[in-house]
């Protein structure tokens, strides 16, 4: 039997598109991804080029409005990284010796040498003595391994802990110990954001509510069997930004996701149908949620009954009973939105998407998973 097409929402596509035109990603790295085939990414971006309001109908269009704010925000962009040229040195503020060291000496031609040791906070004679001094057979290994470490810690979005950056490294053929991992971050002064998580609140049940089917049994034998969904929502200068997710328990993959500037039956509609055309129509499939009256609607409710998919909630004040879809989203938070501030609803909606599909479900080492991504795990199970 041929595989199901798959379908992707206007939402998705103008993303994919931003990738490639706002940020300078390459439309093949862009699609592999984003795991579309390269000639369709460029056909959306080639529709997109020719009739920006047209272009993707449904789901509303483009206005005049909004291309001109995507026109400011590429100049801003622009802007800020000719600023962040002239501030070249600033970051090393935080690091060890050894990379201070190195900076000095590989601009000695441009700053003397005293002005660049007084700014960073190390004296004359220790970079001269660091200088002619021959390193140790230690201390080069320490240097190699930093290296690893550094390019591990800042590819998660300096996310990562030692725990995920030593799998990193010994996937590159080096040994070492987590140990010396945790000294070689402390060297460079590489620490992940530490997680923070609110209390749960008890909303009290509803009348209409599913049984809960799932019962905290978080494992799946194969892709969908169980999907997890829930909603959340993101601060910014224009207004909350609600965003919502399906995860599939088998992978711990995003499947389906929507973010819209209000709490309706239509963002939890659209989230479940973009899960139901990227992975084809699952049949035996089981969908949790919590009580929300968005998903105890009529409008969701008779989705599932046309898709054939079994329901099932969360008991009432129970937030364990969705523990799974409840970590991603503290991932995403203390992982990427929680240290911004953003301007605009859509530059909220370019990150969490860029969260997504450029490093959750593709790099992000998962602890369930046995410190593989999502999709590495599916492709592992697929040879």
């Amino acid at each position: 039997m041929a595989a199901a097409r798959r379908q992707f929402s206007r939402e998705f596509k103008l993303e994919a598109v931003k990738l490639v035109e706002e940020r300078g990603v390459s439309v093949r790295q862009a699609a592999q991804d984003l795991d579309v085939h390269e000639n369709v990414l460029r056909k959306w971006v080639r529709e997109l080029r020719e009739q920006p309001e047209e272009a993707f109908p449904g789901n509303g269009k483009m206005t005049a409005q909004d291309a001109e704010i995507a026109r400011l925000r590429k100049e801003v962009t622009k802007l800020k990284m000719e600023r962040d040229l002239l501030k070249k040195g600033r970051g090393l503020l935080r690091e060890g010796v050894d990379l201070k060291f190195g900076f000095i000496a590989k601009h000695r031609g441009v700053w003397p040498v005293n002005l660049m040791c007084e700014a960073l906070g190390v004296s004359r004679g220790g970079f001269y003595g660091w200088l002619t001094r021959p390193p140790s057979r230690r201390s080069r290994q320490d240097k190699k391994l930093g290296v690893q470490v550094r390019q591990s810690f800042l590819r998660s979005d300096r996310t990562y802990g030692a725990r995920r950056v030593w799998r990193d490294v010994l996937e590159q053929g080096l040994q070492c110990g987590l140990h010396r991992i945790e000294r070689l971050m402390r060297d460079q002064a590489l620490r992940a954001r530490p997680r923070r998580r609110g209390l749960p609140k008890d909303r009290g049940a509803r009348s209409s509510a599913a049984e809960n089917l799932l019962d905290r049994q978080f494992q799946a034998e194969a892709p969908n069997q169980k999907w997890v969904a829930d909603f959340t929502y993101i601060w910014t200068a224009e207004g909350w930004l609600y965003v919502a997710a399906v995860l599939d328990l088998y992978s711990r993959r995003i499947v389906g996701w929507s973010m819209q500037d209000s709490m309706t039956s239509q963002l939890v509609v659209d989230v479940l149908m973009m899960a139901v055309w990227r992975r084809g129509k699952p049949t035996a499939l089981l969908h949790h949620s919590d009580q929300g009256s968005q998903y105890t609607s009529e409008h969701f409710q008779q989705l599932l009954k046309e898709q054939g998919i079994t329901c099932s909630m969360s008991r009432a004040g129970e937030v364990w009973d969705n523990s799974a879809m409840e970590s991603f989203f503290s991932s995403l938070k203390t992982e990427r939105t929680a240290r911004k501030v953003y301007r605009t609803r859509a530059q909220a909606r370019s990150d969490v998407f860029d969260y997504i599909e450029r490093f959750y479900n593709t790099t992000r080492r998962h602890s369930t998973l046995g410190y593989v991504s999502p999709m590495q795990f599916e492709e592992a199970r697929k040879a």
